[in-house]
């Protein structure tokens, strides 16, 4: 396991101090995402209080992490389908 460390981002202006273990350049990318969405939201929405922004921003990404793992079981089914046909098609056929 590695050692956890802290790295600094900055969100919306907003230094921020992270502890993990996590390599510093994906903790960099992962604030980039929080930071843009942010913006993204902010602009869609007119809001400016920072909380509203915020939350409406954790539904955002929660939204995407959602439909991508239903994606991910939708081609996990897909692939077990094709793997129940090919082995049903390497049985001897029935007299």
């Amino acid at each position: 396991m590695s050692a956890k460390r802290t790295v600094a981002v900055r969100i919306r202006g907003k230094d921020f101090r992270v502890k993990s273990d996590e390599p510093a350049e994906q903790l960099a990318r992962i604030a980039e995402t929080v930071d843009a969405t942010m913006a993204r939201v902010e602009k869609r929405t007119g809001t400016v209080d920072s909380y509203d922004v915020a939350m409406l921003t954790a539904l955002n990404l929660a939204r995407e992490v959602v439909s991508l793992q239903e994606d991910q079981l939708c081609a996990e089914a897909s692939q077990l389908r094709s793997l129940i046909e090919l082995a049903e098609s390497a049985l001897p056929a029935s007299r």
